[in-house]
């Protein structure tokens, strides 16, 4: 069974990775994707890069990672990133295999206002998680629920540090935080 973990990894840091590599311990999967969304449907216009940036740092955060992939399937793919086309497309690509759909405590909150919400059970199994004993949100679309660490880093707090010239260093692997400073990623724009 492959697992299926989307968001904005904007940017991918270890909170991200710790998470990854413990659910898919927890729930045996033979393989578990980081996919990055084009445009997430619930932050239009608010992505800190680009997709394709977004999409190149998972690539370096999961190279050489047993288990651990980039998906890419909604970089390519125009428009706002939705789950259940998602889900379509793959089933479409790759046929007869079992996906699940892995969201945080907080995406389980908002799974009644996802497009075609009814529509994603029947396409994969739902699990939600949640960090630090934050119980995941009961619905009843989502199957199980699974407790993994929190690792207190977020995405914003990075940016941040990054556009105040501060060290990213230990929040995301190195390779990131290279591609970051290389690329110019999250600096202030002059005015």
């Amino acid at each position: 069974m492959i697992g299926l973990l989307g968001g904005s990894f904007d940017p991918v840091h270890h909170g991200h990775l710790v998470a990854a590599r413990v659910l898919m311990e927890r729930l045996e999967l033979t393989e578990l994707r980081l996919m990055p969304a084009a445009e997430q449907p619930f932050k239009v216009g608010r992505h800190g890069a680009s997709a394709e940036d977004r999409a190149a740092m998972v690539g370096l955060a999961v190279a050489g990672e047993s288990g651990l992939r980039l998906e890419r399937v909604e970089v390519e793919r125009p428009g706002p990133s939705y789950t259940v086309d998602t889900l379509r497309l793959l089933r479409e690509r790759e046929p007869g295999q079992r996906f699940i759909v892995l969201i945080g405590a907080d995406a389980a909150l908002d799974l009644p206002k996802w497009r075609e919400a009814d529509a994603l059970a029947e396409l994969a199994e739902i699990v939600a998680f949640g960090r630090g004993g934050a119980q995941a949100e009961a619905h009843r679309l989502v199957r199980r629920r699974v407790d993994v660490p929190a690792v207190e880093i977020s995405a914003t707090e990075i940016r941040q540090r990054v556009a105040e010239g501060r060290s990213i260093r230990y929040w995301v692997p190195d390779a990131v935080a290279e591609y970051i400073a290389r690329r110019g990623l999250y600096r202030k724009t002059e005015e």
